[in-house]
């Protein structure tokens, strides 16, 4: 199974939190209690997501954080990689050289087109839309394919 870390979860959590209202600073305690996420794990995202360009970082008495672009701007693929580092399927994809099947196997070109799919799609996605959703989306099978089906408004 593929799966983020809690981190990444509680980190796109809080940015959701943050783009509501993208102008305004947040304290870590404030969007701790409002996320109902433990403070440490808040101020260890905030420190890590501000070091990574996401957030500003204001100082003083009524310091905080905000966001450092607009929502529209920040996709959930930058949001991934600053948390989780580059997204990789599989090690052959992160890291060239570190198998020694490598130059015999015959699918890694193939991992390399599900890779490029997946970090594309996370491309594709905003902040913006994870913190307002407009519709859901449900993908269906069909023969291989697959068909998207947009219901009603979320």
């Amino acid at each position: 199974m593929i799966r983020i870390t809690k981190q990444t979860d509680y980190g796109i959590v809080l940015l959701t939190h943050l783009a509501a209202d993208p102008e305004r600073q947040y304290n870590a305690p404030e969007l701790a209690a409002e996320a109902r996420l433990p403070l440490p794990m808040v101020s260890k995202i905030l420190k890590l997501l501000a070091r990574e360009s996401l957030l500003v970082s204001h100082r003083g008495v009524k310091g905080g954080y905000s966001l450092a672009r607009q929502p529209e701007a920040i996709s959930m693929a930058e949001i991934i990689a600053a948390l989780e580092g580059p997204i990789a399927l599989t090690e052959c994809i992160s890291v060239e050289g570190d198998c020694s099947h490598e130059p015999l196997c015959p699918v890694r070109s193939n991992w390399r087109r599900i890779n490029q799919a997946v970090r594309t799609a996370l491309a594709g996605i905003t902040l913006a839309e994870m913190a307002h959703p407009r519709q859901q989306l449900v993908t269906l099978g069909r023969g291989g394919g697959f068909a998207e089906v947009h219901l009603q408004e979320a």
